[in-house]
């Protein structure tokens, strides 16, 4: 197989979530998280294709009914332990054997995240091109969650068990004077296939390559439901968006034509 110019979406679904048991079919306003991120990932005009890698016979159907190339992940693929990239690769390797050719990049994206802004994937495959880059993820402003502000609580010498301490010590009081961070929202992450098939024992990070770039969203842009919580704060944020006029559909889009051919 020759190299093309592909970049596919490779949406990483296990059925095996513990604190929110098959968070992936949780619902939001009547769909299925995994929904939501499979008409995201359609709605992408940088994409060529889009595959769905699960062990869950209920996600998997949600996949087929939107018509996405649906590959049944094999047990070894679907445990607790099992990484990302892992899961990705899996996903790739399976469409690219089935069309006969290569990607060139790649859009892992979560089944639980239940919004994105509808252009976060083009945009992050846009920056990943322009820049070369090896990977591009987005992340959002910590804001008051800040590292600085964070306290331990622990033991001292006389026996106390409630003493509060600093992580990192420091005489910050003002929110305007805390330097910049940056947290993972889970919203976009696109890779070169180069750097997702490195693989490196010693590094679970390798894949995403040693050119990483941010792409910045602004709080409440991406809702990453790992709990009842975020699955509350996602249907409050959603409701919100609407009622401003702030959550256009896209709508999906047929990927089946826009596969290159390998030249």
């Amino acid at each position: 197989m020759e190299p093309t110019l592909n970049s596919i979406a490779v949406i990483i679904a296990r059925a095996g979530s513990r604190e929110l048991p098959n968070k992936a079919m949780a619902a939001l306003d009547g769909r299925p998280l995994v929904a939501w991120t499979i008409e995201h990932a359609l709605g992408c005009r940088a994409l060529a294709a889009v595959v769905l890698t699960t062990d869950g016979p209920d996600i998997a159907g949600v996949g087929r009914t939107h018509g996405v190339h649906v590959y049944d992940r094999p047990v070894k693929l679907a445990k607790d332990d099992v990484t990302i990239d892992a899961a990705a690769r899996h996903g790739v390797l399976c469409w690219e054997a089935e069309h006969g050719v290569l990607c060139g990049h790649v859009a892992i994206m979560y089944a639980n995240v239940a919004l994105r802004p509808v252009d976060l994937t083009d945009r992050a495959m846009a920056q990943l091109q322009t820049t070369r880059a090896d990977s591009v993820q987005s992340v959002c402003p910590v804001g008051k969650m800040h590292p600085l502000w964070m306290r331990t609580v622990g033991d001292d010498d006389t026996g106390n068990t409630d003493v509060l301490g600093m992580v990192t010590p420091n005489r910050i009081f003002r929110r305007q004077d805390l330097p910049p961070v940056y947290m993972l929202d889970a919203g976009a992450l696109v890779v070169r296939r180069e750097c997702l098939f490195a693989i490196d024992p010693n590094e679970p990070h390798a894949f995403l390559g040693t050119d990483r770039r941010a792409l910045v969203t602004e709080p409440g842009d991406v809702v990453d439901v790992d709990s009842t919580f975020d699955l509350l704060a996602a249907e409050t944020i959603l409701a919100w968006k609407r009622r401003h006029g702030q959550f256009p559909s896209a709508g999906p889009r047929s990927t089946t034509h826009r596969i290159r051919a390998a030249s």
